[in-house]
């Protein structure tokens, strides 16, 4: 099943991964996935950054083809920017790659992301009481321990995953209570202590 081009993800190899690696690059994406396109000068208000800054890592991530340039925006010289995709995966063989450089690459971007989750998460507890109370009440911030090898959390991970994107396009999506919801799926070994 291929997915419709709006929610098109890329999965990161090694020159993506290195190319992307940088927490401002990842700032940038991110806020280029969630608010739309944007230029340099945008974007550097918006993440407290220089628009030099900005410019040159957006630069850097049209080259590796994580933005684009939008040609439905802008007049004269001013350069907006556009998501090339919606989401990013991994790569599973990006975790055995020997070479160096990748795995500092790969430690750089899952440490940013963990860092991105913790700050959403601590966000809408701090704002929690800005929303309806029927937003409260089925918020989730569930956590489970399970002991499965290595290949039944795969099948859990991949069967979770489908279950989520069978959620994307319902009818329901443009009711009027309908709202931005993130889920943050993080499942890993721990050593029993």
């Amino acid at each position: 099943m291929s997915e419709p081009e709006e929610h098109l993800s890329r999965q990161l190899d090694p020159r993506s991964l290195r190319g992307l690696a940088h927490p401002l690059r990842i700032r940038l994406l991110r806020a280029l996935r969630r608010h739309g396109p944007a230029t340099a000068s945008q974007l550097a208000e918006q993440l407290g950054e220089s628009s030099g800054a900005t410019s040159y890592h957006l630069r850097q991530l049209a080259a590796h083809g994580f933005v684009e340039d939008d040609p439905t925006r802008g007049k004269g010289r001013e350069r907006w920017w556009k998501a090339g995709q919606q989401g990013t995966r991994v790569d599973a063989s990006l975790y055995e790659n020997p070479d160096p450089e990748v795995r500092g690459a790969l430690d750089v971007y899952v440490h940013e992301i963990a860092t991105i989750h913790t700050q959403e998460l601590s966000t809408f507890l701090g704002t929690r009481h800005d929303w309806d109370q029927t937003w409260l009440g089925i918020s989730d911030m569930s956590d489970f321990t399970l002991r499965l090898p290595p290949e039944k959390l795969r099948e859990l991970d991949e069967k979770m995953h489908a279950l989520i994107e069978s959620y994307r396009d319902i009818e329901e999506a443009d009711a009027p209570d309908a709202e931005r919801v993130r889920i943050h799926l993080h499942a890993f070994p721990q050593r029993e202590n």
